[in-house]
């Protein structure tokens, strides 16, 4: 008996998990992209990274809420409808019950009692500088999961982070506003009258937060990542995680509305209890949708366990070699410079090893980072024709030596010592004087002679 239910269990993991999901077709597709993501998704709710990036945005949230609220609140007050955000709020809190009113009441004094005329000018700074880091150490959770290693530019940041905090909450009340108005127009109420249009409407009207609440995360998932999402693998992600956000408040609002035991365990701790977990869940969600996103968006990298983004020392070699040929390429050519994003895409690896190589390259001087309308462009520091292969590669396998994590270090063996040597002279004997022109101009003359693959333009 348990040889067969071992063998069975087996059986459905190869048959989740041993396919590439972008070899596989039609029903069969989907049934495994379906069941990967509830095996994810059990994962991480029973303890995976995105655990820990959740619970950190938690803390974070309690000390950046009101400074938040009271930036967006002295906006909305501008145009008039700052009354709107305790709806607002008192919304994302409603599965706490009773308890969400209040902890909405008390949060709405604290942002009425935060006087931004008298704070002075550090204290603005201070406000606004409490603001970005809360979307810092959000775009750094969503950086994880579309394995990213760099945050924006501090200019782009920002910009980018007062534009979400001053315009957000702007947008989101004319998308409520307006889905309102229309259900409250004549013409839709004359509909609501007729059948079958009123019970169509009524269902529509049913399903009207499911789709702003998908509409909200789906462009979260879009503008927050510091790269290019694609609108199909956000809006995936985006509706899986408004349905089950919304399904989740039902259960914990049933969970709360049937259990006393907390005011009796934690007396007036308990709205803060409940407040920590409602937060955490929401969060947890929110990276779950995006990382299942990124998995729309990179099937080949669903696996059960996250992989270390670790290169090898063959592939950090060639990937190095890669780089410097695309790059030295289009400057040898006057084609447009590579960005990190088309490079990415080009080369078909996730974006952190990518910009770490990049990284070792610029700080090696043989690229330079260019701002091109605040997007990096890279190109070569020096004329192609005094770039040495054998520079690059000698430097690319000594990148972050440090002089306790050294050669020189090691005890001495000579024999091992020896053969180093044979092999560096080995590989000078081999590259010799060749140079990145060389490189260049050796794929032109294949192209000239009808071998080779013509190079993609970064345009």
């Amino acid at each position: 008996m348990t040889d067969g239910v071992h063998n069975l269990l087996t059986r459905l993991s190869a048959f989740v998990w041993d396919d590439d999901l972008r070899e596989l077709s039609g029903l069969r597709r989907y049934l495994v992209f379906v069941s990967r993501v509830l095996q994810l998704l059990i994962k991480e709710l029973l303890g995976g990274q995105l655990n820990l990036r959740a619970m950190s945005l938690v803390y974070t949230t309690l000390l950046s809420i009101v400074p938040l609220l009271a930036v967006s609140f002295s906006v909305l007050k501008g145009f008039g409808v700052h009354n709107r955000i305790e709806p607002l709020l008192y919304n994302l809190l409603l599965p706490l019950g009773p308890k969400g009113v209040e902890i909405t009441d008390n949060i709405i004094g604290f942002v009425e009692n935060v006087k931004v005329g008298v704070l002075g000018s550090i204290g603005i700074v201070m406000l606004i500088y409490t603001v970005i880091a809360l979307l810092q150490k959000i775009e750094s959770a969503f950086n994880f999961v579309w394995q990213i290693d760099h945050l924006r530019p501090l200019s782009q940041r920002v910009s980018n982070y007062l534009s979400v905090t001053l315009v957000g909450p702007l947008l989101i009340f004319s998308a409520v506003g307006f889905t309102t108005t229309v259900l409250n127009t004549e013409t839709v109420q004359y509909l609501a009258s007729i059948e079958p249009f009123g019970t169509l409407i009524l269902y529509g009207s049913t399903l009207v937060p499911y789709v702003l609440v998908s509409l909200a995360f789906t462009l979260i998932y879009i503008f927050i990542p510091n790269t290019r999402v694609q609108f199909t693998a956000a809006l995936v992600g985006g509706v899986i995680a408004g349905v089950l956000w919304k399904m989740t408040g039902w259960g914990f609002a049933a969970f709360i509305a049937s259990s006393s035991k907390y005011d009796a365990i934690y007396s007036s701790f308990a709205i803060v209890i409940l407040l920590l977990i409602w937060l955490y869940l929401s969060w947890l969600i929110l990276l779950v949708g995006s990382q299942i996103a990124y998995f729309v968006q990179h099937p080949k990298y669903m696996t059960l366990h996250r992989e270390p983004v670790v290169l090898s020392n063959r592939m950090r070699e060639r990937l190095a070699l890669q780089l410097m040929f695309l790059i030295g390429y289009n400057y040898y050519h006057d084609k447009l410079p590579w960005t990190l994003e088309r490079l990415v895409e080009y080369i078909d690896l996730p974006d952190e090893p990518v910009h770490r190589t990049i990284r070792v390259l610029v700080d090696a001087g043989y690229l330079i980072e260019i701002d091109n309308e605040d997007i990096p462009v890279y190109l070569p520091l020096h004329d192609l024709e005094k770039i040495r292969l054998i520079d690059v590669l000698t430097d690319v396998r000594i990148a972050h030596e440090i002089r306790v994590l050294s050669p020189q270090q090691l005890t001495a063996i000579k024999a091992v010592n020896q053969l180093m040597s044979e092999l560096n002279v080995a590989l000078q004997t081999a590259l010799g004087e060749r140079t990145l022109r060389s490189l260049v101009q050796a794929v032109d003359e294949d192209l000239e002679a009808g071998a080779g693959s013509m190079i993609i333009q970064a345009d």
